[in-house]
């Protein structure tokens, strides 16, 4: 593998920065609600403030993903998302008095962010899938990766 070529380049990019903006806006909403009144909601705004630390998590492993050890750590974080909008989507739909004084970024599956948490982390699964062997396929590399360590 060629470390001097950049890793992010086309959806690539686009994904580092759909999870950068997701980045900020969970942070400032977390950060605002938190500062503000945290004894209001204190279970959606404390989820509102993990979703955060995710994304920030898995913009950083993102960019960094062409090392083995931030690839895992995008594959940690990008799953946990999932599980989180899965988990949290969920219980806001099922018992509602949990998040009736507020929602959290993963309330309704993302509703408030145009459901954008749900599909990103699919969209970043199949990215790093793509991309398991650190750079995407070009045509003199082999359609299957033979002798690669992931």
């Amino acid at each position: 593998m060629d470390h001097t070529r950049p890793r992010m380049t086309g959806i690539g990019r686009v994904l580092v920065v759909v999870y950068a903006v997701m980045a900020l806006a969970a942070t400032g909403r977390s950060f605002v609600q938190i500062v503000e009144d945290f004894a209001y909601a204190p279970l959606a705004y404390s989820l509102s403030a993990v979703a955060a630390l995710v994304y920030v998590l898995a913009t950083v492993a993102l960019v960094n993903s062409g090392s083995r050890a931030w690839y895992l750590v995008a594959w940690v974080a990008i799953c946990f998302e999932l599980a989180g909008v899965l988990v949290v989507g969920t219980l806001s739909l099922v018992l509602p008095d949990l998040f009736s004084h507020d929602a959290t970024v993963w309330s309704g599956y993302g509703f408030g962010y145009f459901w954008v948490p749900l599909a990103l982390p699919f969209v970043g699964i199949w990215w790093l899938v793509a991309h398991r062997d650190g750079a995407p396929k070009t045509e003199e590399a082999p359609a299957v990766l033979e002798g690669s360590s992931w």
